[in-house]
């Protein structure tokens, strides 16, 4: 509290000392164009106050009433637009879902249909392997009752051959031919 009384004295005696020094003219009141200057600031300051009281400031409230509806008409514009963005996702979104599961299903029946297919043609090929397979068992089984045929007589001469070789008489036909149908039939069970 002392030293606030001590700056405040010292601020009351300011004008004097500096007019004791010659030094600052505008603080020198006693002299009558200072008081004339206060006068015109005094109503230079007024004029300005309602001036600015009653044109620049309500110029001024209206920027800014109006800078405040654009910036709220620029929000809400802008929050309806993150609305619409938002909505846009979501139905892109689903609409990629949808397109996803459709095509997961696609595949699903391309795949079960070509599996169909591969399946009936293996059938076909099968039936047609197993019809060739019966066509050429049927053929050898053929080739191999000619050949049993062809061999029989030879075998016949070949017996005769070697059992008038071997004892020095011709075996019995009837017995020769029974011998040799035993044998080709053990052969082919065999």
């Amino acid at each position: 509290m002392r030293r606030l009384s001590a700056t405040a004295a010292l601020l009351a005696t300011a004008p004097t000392a500096a007019m004791a020094d010659g030094g600052m003219p505008q603080m020198d009141f006693h002299n009558p164009l200072t008081g004339s200057q206060l006068v015109w600031m005094v109503v230079i300051l007024v004029v300005l106050y309602l001036v600015l009281a009653r044109w620049g400031l309500p110029e001024m409230g209206k920027v800014l009433e109006n800078r405040a509806a654009v910036i709220d008409r620029d929000l809400a514009a802008a929050r309806a637009a993150k609305k619409a963005a938002d909505d846009a996702v979501r139905q892109m979104n689903a609409t990629m879902n949808d397109a996803r599961r459709n095509a997961q299903a696609e595949i699903a029946r391309a795949v079960a249909d070509a599996k169909a297919e591969a399946a009936r043609q293996a059938a076909e090929l099968n039936a047609k392997l197993d019809q060739k397979l019966a066509e050429s068992e049927a053929q050898i089984e053929a080739a191999r009752s000619t050949a049993m045929a062809a061999i029989k007589p030879v075998a016949e001469a070949a017996a005769a051959t070697i059992m008038a070789r071997l004892t020095g008489s011709a075996p019995a036909a009837a017995a020769l031919a029974s011998s040799v149908d035993n044998a080709l039939a053990d052969r082919k069970a065999a």
